[in-house]
């Protein structure tokens, strides 16, 4: 047989998918260590960092709301969750020092969104890919965002702290997943 009429069973979009997860965990690990390594001195420099990760975190989610075959509740879930992140990237950009509490905050609520939506889509899709760490990553997004909208007076330099041990957290978890959704897409890609 050749492959030229046949499909795969891989959606279009899943191939790309682990590139984009990648990028986004390896933005999410170097503002961690960054936050961790000059908490007082990296803050305007974390804020568009954050503004980098949010834009590639948001696109990424609305893409996949409108591309990827789930429900209209996971699909307006991914979606607020993206819109948010773009949202949070706008304010990083606009005013980097006055949107720092701000920013904390919606950060929380950015993580909470996302958390969920990554969650809800991984415990209902049964056929995703490295699912058990979509799992595991949507709850530690929860958590991180719960943490976040908890305690959002912190100090500037205590609140980069925290994010960026979150931050290293989530972005080693998300390159690991991107890792396992390569190796899965290859499997699926290979029939």
């Amino acid at each position: 047989m050749d492959d030229v009429g046949q499909t795969t069973t891989a959606p279009s979009l899943l191939p790309h998918l682990w590139k984009t997860t990648l990028i986004s965990g390896i933005l999410a690990l170097i503002l961690g260590v960054l936050a961790l390594a000059w908490p007082g001195k990296t803050i305007i420099v974390a804020a568009i960092f954050f503004g980098a990760y949010l834009l590639v975190s948001g696109l990424m989610q609305v893409v996949f709301a409108f591309s990827l075959r789930i429900s209209g509740a996971q699909r307006a879930l991914l979606l607020i969750s993206g819109l948010a992140s773009l949202v949070l990237a706008v304010l990083c950009f606009l005013s980097l020092q006055d949107s720092i509490l701000l920013l904390a905050i919606w950060i929380g609520i950015g993580f909470v969104f996302r958390g969920i939506s990554t969650t809800i889509s991984a415990i209902s899709d049964k056929t995703l890919p490295a699912r058990g760490w979509e799992i595991f990553f949507g709850v530690v997004s929860l958590v991180a965002g719960i943490v976040m909208l908890v305690w959002p007076g912190l100090s500037l330099v205590t609140l980069f702290q925290v994010v960026g041990i979150w931050l290293i957290v989530l972005g080693v978890f998300e390159i690991v997943a991107a890792l396992r959704i390569r190796t899965a897409t290859k499997v699926l890609t290979s029939y």
